[in-house]
């Protein structure tokens, strides 16, 4: 018998997908989300009693379909300006199942690039493809941002109405137009695969099913735009998915790199990662993704932390900071210089970069800040940057991590 737990896990699986393809199929964002809800209500309702179809995913965007359409139909009976779309979506009054006629495996690369349309505002781009990419809430990608929940809801909500007013294509652009919209498309697959990798919140360290995408993605990209910067991103997503198991123990509990079994690594992925990395170092231009790439290949060389090249990777992170300046990037060469050369210059550095005010409220900076605290002995300061960073993070796991170094701390008072 299908469980509640199943159409929840297909929904946490695949629900972005589903959504990609109705928004193709239905030409509308919001019709769109209203028809993926109402698709898995129908499953929720029918799969316990009739089984699961043999092709979940595709009975979903029919159903999702089929719903839209019927909403449709019942509104047209009273407006006469929607029968046009229903019309549309039904050519020739045929209703055909989704599964049989459409290929819907680049859809979320067309959602990606209708995100990253240049008509759309920067910060709304990002906004649109966390939302419906990634399926984060608005809180979510608020906490991500550092700004007021308000202003991503009015960033999304324009984005949609300048798309649906200037009918925006749902394509990937061909041409020219493809690398000019290139760099903001793998922003995008860089921060599904971020959001995957360290989730922002919730009960887990991490969500494969991100992880997986951004990387088929990436391969999808690379088989359509052969450039070196896709070929650096899909290398450094493959050497950071190569850790990904290591990263948490058997009840899930955060394991910092420092205490991972290397042999848990993906050695397949190591190896793809690094003939691509070597591929992308061999053309005249280094990419932002390509420097990360090398950052992440200092780590999987090496059999221990001891044994890790600080000094390159700290070399490696001036090399992305002159390219593109990020607090973020300056927050992990504190991290290297503090391995490379002690906490004292480490906290120096965070301080410096927190000092600019943009990291006040990332609670990785004080989680950061306090390590190097705890390192040099000052247990009082360092405890009260754990709590700071407590008060900030919302993954549980890492929720858990910092509340146990607070009582280590507290213990040895």
């Amino acid at each position: 018998m299908i469980g509640e737990q199943v159409i929840e896990e297909l929904y946490r699986q695949h629900s972005r997908r589903v959504l990609a393809t109705l928004i193709r199929l239905l030409g509308d964002f919001d019709r769109a989300e209203e028809a993926l809800h109402d698709a898995f209500a129908a499953a929720a309702r029918t799969w316990p009693v009739d089984g699961m179809p043999n092709n979940p995913v595709a009975w979903l965007v029919s159903t999702g379909r089929f719903k839209a359409i019927d909403h449709l139909r019942r509104r047209a009976r009273f407006n006469a300006s929607l029968r046009h779309i229903e019309d549309g979506l039904y050519p020739g009054g045929t209703e055909t199942e989704i599964g049989d006629m459409e290929p819907i495996e680049d859809d979320m690369l067309r959602l990606i690039f209708i995100c990253c349309h240049p008509a759309l505002a920067a910060d709304a781009q990002m906004a649109m493809a966390l939302r419906e990419v990634c399926g984060l809430t608005t809180e979510e990608i608020a906490h991500a941002f550092l700004v007021p929940a308000p202003t991503v809801a009015q960033r999304i909500v324009r984005a949609k109405n300048r798309i649906r007013t200037e009918k925006i294509p749902y394509e990937v652009p061909v041409g020219a137009e493809l690398p000019e919209r290139l760099d903001r498309v793998l922003h995008v697959i860089y921060l599904v695969f971020n959001e995957g990798y360290s989730a922002s919140s919730g009960s887990a360290i991490v969500r494969s099913d991100l992880t997986a995408e951004a990387i088929r993605l990436a391969r999808l990209l690379a088989a359509l735009l052969p450039h070196p910067d896709v070929t650096g991103l899909l290398s450094l997503l493959l050497l950071q998915e190569s850790r990904r198991a290591a990263r948490q123990d058997g009840d899930g509990a955060l394991v910092l790199l420092a205490d991972q079994d290397r042999s848990c690594w993906d050695r397949s992925k190591i190896s793809e990662g690094l003939a691509l990395l070597a591929s992308a170092m061999r053309t005249p231009e280094i990419g932002i993704y390509t420097v990360q790439a090398a950052i992440a290949a200092e780590h999987a060389k090496t059999g221990s932390i001891e044994e890790t090249d600080w000094r390159r990777i700290a070399f490696y992170y001036d090399l992305l900071i002159s390219a593109h300046p990020s607090n973020i990037a300056e927050l992990n060469r504190a991290v290297a210089i503090a391995m490379a050369d002690g906490p004292e210059k480490g906290l120096a550095l965070v301080d410096a970069v927190m000092g600019k005010g943009e990291l006040s409220t990332y609670h990785l900076a004080h989680s950061a800040r306090a390590d190097f605290l705890r390192r040099l002995g000052r247990r009082a300061d360092a405890i009260a940057a754990y709590e700071t960073a407590l008060t900030l993070c919302r993954q549980e796991p890492e929720r858990a991590f910092l509340r146990k170094r607070i009582l280590e701390l507290t213990a040895s008072s």
